[in-house]
């Protein structure tokens, strides 16, 4: 008899459909309306922040970012919807301890990053969780150690802790291949595990108690002293001997020093007048000096240096020495490229890094050297996997020199456009864009006083490591820059708000990244589809003839043929295809802003096919096929 009424207890609870659950789980937060839409009457993949699979509209994750939402998260609740997979609540109003997700055994991605959640999380508090593999906690008030469960999760390969105030030491993770590893501007201390030794340094900034590497080597403790005894001689002639020996040998060293010194100074003379002027050799293909082709004149960059009472070489990053000016004129060089703004080239520095110099001719006289000082060492301090570090600069008022770290498979431009352009494989194209994204939101993010935090966003300004990994370059010089060369030259002043009413707005380089990513899937380069003119009919760039041929329902004409063949990829083609028109639109109101195009972006898949890295389009009514026709691709860029 009691079982029959526990069952009959239950049938309502079992009865509930996922649109009751999820309007018991909104009712538990605070500030809500943003969630209006939820409502029983309408279909559950056209509510907001719902994530539905594209194909046969099975709900899978909840996207509820950007909403200003607060209250409890309601875990018992969630844990009745069986295909809840992915969970974000990012940038919101979330706070005390960390809720009991544990209980979602089959959440694979869970992202809580930049609300208020604070205080110690629980060593068990991801213990069987085995499918979880993205957990994103940063910016919030996290403290004590990192979970143990947390780091023996066996699929877990994108972690993101910074911004916290985790303490001790970094635990030993069970998974070694991390596609994205952060534990940055935390107070974690003691020596780095040796699992991720091979980790960019960037991910553990700003924890002063780490070490060893990729970090500063960890002091040793307890350094037994050498207990060798010298002999100490009775014989009044042995100590006699000892004495004129030791005569002898401070004489020989005396000479020795005196004339290397002399040696020295005769060779250094001879040296400087060869270096002038310096000629850069040709001495490595276009691939992997940038793409350009290198230029056999000279430059005469040691007298450049020399001149002025101005000039000195500043570095920015502490650990990025082990070079001065001297060793910089020594340097074996190559010229990379000769552009609007002035020469690159790489030098080969004996004995030390190889770095990429960059040389400014056109900086704005007007900004003072104290001024310009203080603006690169902000750009100095900035540390993310995607830009290319500045490590130093030198100051001339005529014109300045930055010195960034060298990445060895040259610029995105020359693979794409170069003569010995190689075949970029749609995988290794989407790594190459979200690490664009990644790195423009962080410049975002980091200069929010800018309104173009880059300012010169394109693709040769897309540097390459050997792993194909993407880092900006000539970011955030908007400000130092003449107005009248960057009106000229400059990226983002090429955007339609600039062409139509003389000034760049925040959404410029968002307007940069559009065609980048245009530029990516079609293989075209955006300067051939650039006229400059003052109305619409007079401005013709790469969206545009991108938007006129999807009209003529030809899209699949639009992809550059070494994708074309790409395996289960077309449909997320597509999708980034229409994410690069939503970053051109003609109308900065209607263009995606960089928030809302990182997160789409993230969304695509690269190799993995589980449910999470399915696009949210779908929650707002934009359902993709692998053949569109124009209406379901209407995103026309002049809107």
């Amino acid at each position: 008899m009691l079982l029959v009424l526990a069952n009959i207890c239950f049938v309502p609870l079992l009865g509930d459909t996922n649109a009751q659950i999820l309007m018991r789980f909104k009712a538990s937060l605070s500030n809500n309306n943003a969630l209006n839409n939820w409502v029983n009457e309408s279909s559950l993949c056209s509510w907001r922040g719902l994530l539905c699979n594209h194909t046969d509209q099975t709900f899978y994750g909840l996207r509820l970012e950007n909403m200003s939402l607060g209250g409890n998260i309601d875990v018992d609740t969630l844990f009745e919807l069986p295909t809840l997979t992915s969970f974000s609540v990012m940038n919101n109003t979330f706070e005390g301890p960390i809720p009991e997700f544990k209980k979602l055994v089959k959440l694979r991605a869970l992202f809580l990053s930049n609300n208020k959640f604070s205080g110690d999380i629980p060593d068990d508090a991801f213990e069987g969780m085995t499918k979880l593999k993205r957990v994103f906690l940063a910016e919030n008030g996290f403290t004590g150690h990192i979970p143990k469960s947390l780091a023996n999760l066996p699929r877990l390969w994108d972690l993101d802790l910074r911004g916290n105030s985790f303490g001790g030491n970094i635990p030993e993770f069970r998974q070694k291949v991390f596609r994205n590893f952060n534990l940055s501007n935390n107070q974690l201390e003691g020596p780095i595990p040796k699992g991720l030794s091979n980790k960019d340094p960037s991910s553990f900034a700003g924890n002063k108690g780490l070490c060893g590497k990729p970090m500063s080597p960890c002091n040793e403790i307890g350094r037994n002293e050498s207990r060798s005894e010298v002999p100490n001689p009775n014989s009044p002639q042995r100590k006699g001997n000892k004495h004129r020996i030791l005569i002898t040998v401070i004489i020989v060293v005396a000479v020795v020093v005196v004339a290397s010194i002399v040696a020295l100074l005769f060779i250094r003379n001879q040296r400087r007048k060869r270096l002038e002027p310096l000629i850069l050799s040709k001495k490595e293909n276009s691939k992997n000096s940038g793409g350009f082709k290198e230029s056999q004149s000279s430059i005469d960059l040691t007298s450049d240096f020399k001149k002025g009472a101005d000039g000195e070489l500043n570095f920015v990053r502490e650990e990025k020495g082990g070079f001065d000016l001297q060793d910089l004129l020594r340097a074996s060089a190559v010229v990379l490229g000769s552009g609007s703004f002035g020469s690159t080239y790489k030098a080969m520095i004996l004995n030390g890094p190889t770095v990429v110099v960059k040389r400014f001719r056109h900086m704005n006289n007007n900004v003072g050297k104290q001024e310009f000082i203080e603006h690169m060492k902000r750009l100095g301090s900035l540390t993310h996997p995607n830009l290319l570090p500045l490590a130093a600069f030198y100051y001339r008022k005529e014109d300045k020199f930055l010195i960034y770290d060298y990445a060895e498979n040259g610029s995105l431009a020359s693979h794409l456009h170069g003569r010995n352009n190689s075949m970029l494989t749609w995988s290794t194209r989407l790594k190459i864009i979200k690490g664009v994204a990644r790195g423009l939101a962080y410049l975002y993010e980091s200069l929010p006083s800018q309104n173009l935090p880059h300012g010169h966003l394109k693709s040769s300004n897309v540097i390459l490591d050997h792993s194909f990994e993407p880092h900006l370059t000539e970011y955030g010089l908007v400000p130092v820059m003449s107005k009248s060369h960057a009106q000229q030259f400059m990226a983002a002043y090429k955007a339609p708000e600039v062409i139509q009413f003389g000034r760049p707005n925040v959404k410029s380089d968002v307007w940069c990244l559009g065609i980048m990513i245009l530029e990516l899937l079609t293989g075209k380069f955006p300067a051939n589809y650039l006229r400059h003119g003052k109305g619409r009919n007079n401005n013709a760039d790469l969206a545009t003839w991108v938007d006129s041929v999807v009209r003529e329902e030809w899209t699949g004409e639009v992809f550059d043929k070494d994708i074309m063949g790409t395996r289960n990829g077309e449909g997320e083609m597509l999708k980034l295809l229409r994410i690069g028109m939503f970053c051109c639109k003609w109308s900065v109101e209607s263009r995606w802003d960089w928030r809302e195009a990182l997160g789409k972006i993230e969304e695509l898949k690269e190799k993995d096919s589980d449910e999470e890295y399915y696009s949210s389009y779908v929650s707002e009514g934009d359902l993709y096929s692998r053949t569109m026709t124009k209406d379901e691709f209407s995103i026309s860029v002049t809107n």
